[in-house]
């Protein structure tokens, strides 16, 4: 008999690798932080003593969701600006909004928000995009989350940089101070091709091949944009980041809704990875990512919530539903993006998209215990025949009972167990009530 630290069972297990499995009764064991092994319960109570047991009874353990895009401090505009337009959304709504609140303490008790609800539905690991990324490292990190930080650049002033030149220094400086941390990496993320001119994408392209991180940007969002790409450089937003060096395996292109049968042969031949956002997309009428035609040309693709301001929930379960159903209707095939596919997409797809298969994504020894259980005995999940397809079709985030991040559990039994929920929701009162009322002195 071996000492672990921890030995977890449950009714069903979707190891997500090898593709298409269940495992039923079977038990994770877990020692310092890692996988050891997936086997039968049986087995398991022969071969190993753990230190803590979890018997999860009717749940399904699957590998911890892939957030693989947003801006988590975003959740304290969360419904501030509906029913828009995406420039008008950004234009006159989001970016004024953003100029006169963004700050340290802005930016902290917004991703305080974002990582209580996001490890809630079962995230483990979120892909940020924002100002001050070091405070939302802080506040990841503090709470035993994983996630990777968007160095932002953009070629305009804002609270955090002065131009794209100081983006690129502060880049620079945040990547030293992320480098040794076991939850939290980096990645370059350039606003998007209409927010980030030449120069400064080639040196985001020179700097990321140089650190060996992963280049996170919106691209081809919407029609509009394609179009002013077009008029402005007299190519699309694609073909600019091609002749500037940027379509490579490290880049995660969000979004993606505007796309040629030749453009997506392009990016698979790159390696280009998409994360795909349905809800937000639908949201914003930006249009629609032809996830079965990327998925036909083996693109990677990987799921993100978009930020709480325009989905507006952190729900990746609700997610994995939208991206599931969507894409059988824009493909006009219901056999497109079938129910373990769409899983993959939200774990194993994102891991890939930013560097980190090796070490999350599925259930496999050697990988770090990133851990989320569903308890599927609700009368809202009966009767069950396929818990993947029930997962994907009927489960609601409130069925997320129990997280785990390097094995350290950060829900148990629904509880948060290193965030002080009631603290976080003082806050964001708070927050509520002083932006609420200078958008009424100000109309």
């Amino acid at each position: 008999m071996h000492a672990i630290d921890t030995l977890i069972t449950a009714r069903w297990i979707v190891p997500v690798v090898p593709t298409g499995v269940v495992l039923e009764r079977h038990a994770v064991a877990v020692h310092n932080g890692r996988i050891l092994a997936v086997l039968p319960v049986t087995e398991a109570e022969t071969t190993y003593t753990p230190a803590q047991r979890h018997d999860l009874g009717e749940h399904l353990l699957i590998p911890g969701l892939v957030n693989a895009h947003g801006h988590a401090s975003m959740a304290l505009l969360r419904g501030i600006a509906d029913d828009l337009a995406l420039m008008d959304w950004l234009q006159n709504h989001i970016w004024p909004a953003e100029g006169r609140w963004v700050s340290p303490p802005f930016i902290r008790d917004g991703a305080e928000l974002a990582v209580a609800e996001m490890i809630r539905c079962g995230t483990t690991c979120f892909n940020d995009m924002y100002f001050y990324a070091d405070e939302v490292a802080r506040v990841a990190s503090s709470a035993g989350m994983r996630g990777v930080m968007g160095l932002i650049v953009i070629d305009f002033p804002t609270a955090w940089a002065q131009n794209a030149d100081d983006y690129l220094h502060k880049a620079l400086t945040l990547y030293e101070q992320f480098k040794g941390n076991p939850l939290i990496t980096a990645a370059f993320a350039p606003h998007a091709p209409y927010t980030v001119s030449d120069g400064p994408l080639e040196k985001v392209a020179m700097y990321a091949e140089e650190l060996d991180i992963p280049i996170h940007m919106h691209v081809h969002e919407t029609a509009f944009e394609c179009l002013q790409s077009e008029e402005r450089f007299g190519m699309r937003p694609l073909a600019r980041l091609d002749a500037l060096g940027l379509l490579t395996p490290r880049l995660l292109a969000v979004h993606m809704t505007q796309l040629t049968d030749a453009e997506i042969a392009r990016i698979a031949q790159a390696g280009v990875h998409v994360a795909h956002c349905p809800e937000s997309n639908l949201k914003l009428a930006s249009g629609f990512c032809p996830v079965a035609k990327l998925q036909a040309a083996e693109v990677n693709l990987c799921l993100g919530t978009d930020g709480a301001a325009s989905n507006n929930d952190l729900d990746m379960l609700g997610e994995l539903r939208s991206a599931a159903l969507l894409a059988k209707g824009v493909a006009g095939d219901p056999t497109a993006m079938p129910a373990h596919a769409a899983l993959e997409m939200a774990t194993l797809g994102g891991a890939r998209a930013l560097g980190l298969e090796r070490e999350i994504g599925s259930i496999e020894p050697g990988k770090a215990a990133d851990l989320a259980a569903i308890d599927m005995s609700a009368l809202t999940s009966q009767p069950l025949y396929n818990p993947v397809s029930q997962l994907v079709y009927a489960t609601g985030r409130e069925q997320v009972s129990d997280v785990w991040v390097a094995g350290k559990r950060l829900l148990k039994s629904g509880q948060l167990t290193t965030l002080d929920e009631q603290a976080i929701l003082t806050r964001t009162h708070a927050w509520r009530e002083k932006i609420q009322a200078a958008d009424q002195q100000a109309h």
